[in-house]
């Protein structure tokens, strides 16, 4: 039969395959198999999740995680509304780090809850109150204010200027009970991933550079990142629903 001599086989090149997922790794070196997964379903290879799951584990990949031990129930507040939304409810908080030569950073993040966007990482040596409602009328003049922003005790937080700025805009700034983080538990996920992927990936030898390359990071964390508690998608997509990505900073 002739049409034998035209067939092309469908099957992956399992070389090429293993030297794709191991770029991805390489990479996104905080990336499990889903994510690796998605990413590949993208580019259009035709792969099931087992295969790339058994591909991943026989090249060493597998992320080994520890899950703390909990003697107690995490309780959330139960008087909290379910954001059903963009911008319904905004998470901020404060991330530490610092420069090559030891000189202190300190970095607002902030998250959206309903998308999981992040609409800023801003980063300073030093951070007030008026420092917060800066960077917060910068980012909401673009993508709108938040009806609620949960926010610890911390002195940036609880300072005039921002209680001030929240009055004038109609925010409510929903603070967590001392000791509690879980009241918070959105924005202490997204730190995690921000210092897993980002903060411990990279030396930073000045205020200007730490700034770039949280960018680069916030927009891919938006843009092409995807995201397992939103059906694998990315936070840009749920957050402006008519294609639009991340606005700049």
């Amino acid at each position: 039969d002739c049409s034998s001599y035209h067939y092309k086989s469908r099957r992956t090149d399992p070389a090429e395959l293993k030297r794709r997922i191991r770029e991805i790794c390489e990479t996104r070196v905080r990336y499990g198999y889903r994510r690796v997964y998605v990413v590949l379903d993208r580019e259009g290879w035709e792969v099931s999740i087992k295969m790339v799951y058994n591909v991943y584990k026989a090249l060493g990949l597998q992320l080994r995680n520890k899950t703390p031990k909990r003697r107690v129930k995490a309780k959330l507040r139960d008087d909290r509304a379910e954001a059903v939304g963009p911008n319904d409810v905004w998470a901020m908080d404060f991330v530490h780090d610092q420069l090559a030569l030891g000189k202190k950073l300190r970095i607002l993040t902030i998250v959206d809850t309903h998308s999981r966007y992040c609409p800023a990482t801003d980063v300073r040596f030093q951070y007030r109150g008026e420092d917060v409602v800066t960077t917060l009328e910068r980012i909401c003049t673009k993508v709108g204010y938040p009806k609620t922003i949960r926010v610890d005790n911390g002195s940036e937080f609880i300072s005039r200027d921002l209680d001030l700025w929240a009055y004038a805009k109609g925010v409510t700034l929903d603070f967590s009970r001392p000791g509690k983080p879980t009241d918070n538990g959105f924005i202490e996920a997204f730190n995690s991933k921000l210092r897993s992927e980002c903060l411990n990936a990279h030396w930073f030898m000045s205020l200007a550079d730490a700034a770039e390359k949280l960018e680069d990071w916030r927009r891919h964390y938006n843009d092409d990142r995807p995201h397992s508690a939103i059906g694998y998608n990315v936070p840009s997509a749920l957050h402006f629903p008519d294609g639009v990505t991340s606005p700049p900073p």
